[in-house]
């Protein structure tokens, strides 16, 4: 009888570590939205930006890592529908489409996408690439976020850019590290019982 654990495949991410089931990728992506909506609540006002800064983004990321590029997609669209709906689950208690932060929702959905994409090629197995995995994700909610921002509050791109990016790049700093600690070691405690 062998002892050696099966080492978890590249090509996976940790949710599918789960018995495989239409009831579990259900669980996993109501989970996410759920996750997303909760970590949303904290918030923190930015003096000068009508953008504060929350666990959400830290959440969708998350998302998107552990269940991959499907399930973190259904869940972030499950979020913003929902929200959009009027559950009030936005920073803030908000809820509805068309708020000066709205973007950075529509950027979180494709984050988790792209993020849940490098998931399954291993980009979140060692504590740099997921540190690269995690700075693209924040890049990518930046790239659809601050556009949004400067067209829904008539601002320029360069004050968009000073109110809805710059003070937040110390905050992802420190969110890329806590995912640097999470997910390779996640892997490796899930590898050694796997």
């Amino acid at each position: 009888m062998s002892t050696a654990s099966a080492a978890p495949r590249t090509g996976s991410v940790l949710a599918d570590l789960l018995p495989a089931s239409r009831t579990r990728d259900i669980a996993l992506v109501v989970g996410g939205a759920a996750l997303t909506g909760l970590a949303a609540q904290i918030a923190v006002p930015v003096p000068g930006s009508p953008v504060p800064v929350t666990g959400q983004t830290f959440a969708a990321l998350l998302v998107g890592a552990g269940l991959g590029a499907g399930r973190g997609f259904l869940s972030l669209a499950l979020y913003a529908l929902v929200g959009m709906a009027g559950m009030p689950w936005f920073a803030n208690g908000t809820s509805g489409a068309g708020g000066a932060s709205f973007g950075y929702v529509l950027g979180m959905l494709l984050a988790s996408t792209v993020v849940g994409a490098l998931a399954r090629r291993g980009a979140d197995r060692s504590v740099w690439r997921t540190a690269g995995t995690m700075v693209l994700g924040s890049a990518v909610v930046y790239a659809v976020g601050v556009p949004y921002l400067a067209l829904s509050t008539g601002m320029s791109l360069s004050a968009a850019v000073a109110a809805g990016l710059t003070p937040f790049l110390l905050g992802d700093a420190l969110k890329a590290a806590l995912a640097m600690g999470l997910l390779p070691s996640a892997w490796k405690l899930l590898g050694r019982r796997g």
